[in-house]
């Protein structure tokens, strides 16, 4: 099996994939709850199998998997009081502007690279990927390079409605990792003094077969995507940081339109006393 991530590859091997199809995949995920019978990293899992695959697929590369993403904050701190309460989540979670700014600080390392195409997948979504798609656009118009976002709820379809530790995720992780999954655990829910711990009621209809549906669909659709954009004409020169802090400077012009950072218009407000208070508005 030919080997696709960066990480691995030697030279010869990166120029050549290179050459053949000068695009890289970025795999974005998270550790955070997923209830009693799936581990934490479920969202970073899903993601790097959907870019593996495209890359074994249809070419290109993929670059280190992001296990880092954004949480707590904004429309995060309401919905982690409701499902998480004061237990803690043993997340990896960071702030909006610090993981924004990252994400387009590893688009100018792609750039760097020779890439002419990016494709990001983020197994954790709900919003993210939206604030995602205002850095990508942002760089795109600077360097002309297209940078394709999606969240895998957005590849599977309407077909299969996502949700959070539920029947969409626990069948992704059953078909990619049953190894990981540990189901007659999800009756602790109940029970364990962490209680639901994010878990979604409807978990235990989740199945391997259905799984693969969602991740099947995942895939196709991300390949279309791929026929469908076309790489910049040319590699772009490595920029400097001062050119990169001016796409960072546009970016922050929009800030306002950042969903990340403050709640949604129909959530209720975070208790006074909960440890989520303090990230329901950050900037």
């Amino acid at each position: 099996m030919a080997q696709v991530h960066w990480q691995n590859l030697l030279p010869a091997e990166f120029l050549q994939r290179l050459e053949e199809r000068p695009v890289v995949y970025l795999p974005l995920g998270i550790c955070e709850p997923h209830g009693h019978a799936a581990p934490f990293g479920l969202d970073t899992l899903k993601a790097d199998w959907i870019c593996t695959e495209a890359a074994r697929r249809c070419g290109g590369i993929v670059a280190p998997t992001l296990g880092y993403q954004i949480h707590e904050a904004g429309f995060h701190a309401p919905w982690l009081e409701e499902v998480v309460g004061e237990i803690n989540p043993r997340m990896t979670a960071m702030p909006p502007e610090v993981m924004l700014r990252f994400f387009l600080y590893q688009l100018r390392a792609f750039a760097g690279a020779g890439f002419r195409a990016v494709f990001a997948v983020t197994g954790h979504a709900g919003g993210n990927q939206d604030d995602f798609r205002l850095v990508a656009a942002a760089f795109t118009a600077a360097t002309g390079i297209p940078v394709v976002m999606k969240a895998d709820p957005e590849l599977a379809g309407d077909r299969f409605p996502g949700d959070h530790a539920g029947k969409y995720e626990l069948s992704q992780l059953l078909y990619l990792h049953p190894e990981l999954m540990v189901m007659d655990r999800l009756g602790r829910a109940a029970t364990d003094p962490l209680g639901r711990f994010a878990q979604n009621p409807d978990a235990h209809e989740a199945t391997a077969e259905y799984g693969e549906e969602i991740m099947r669909a995942c895939l196709a659709e991300l390949e279309a995507l791929l026929h469908k954009t076309t790489p910049a004409p040319a590699p772009t020169p490595l920029l400097s940081y001062a050119e990169t802090e001016a796409i960072w400077t546009q970016v922050l012009a929009r800030r306002g339109e950042w969903i990340t950072e403050k709640p949604y218009a129909d959530q209720p407000p975070v208790s006074a006393g909960s440890q989520w208070k303090p990230f329901e508005f950050v900037q």
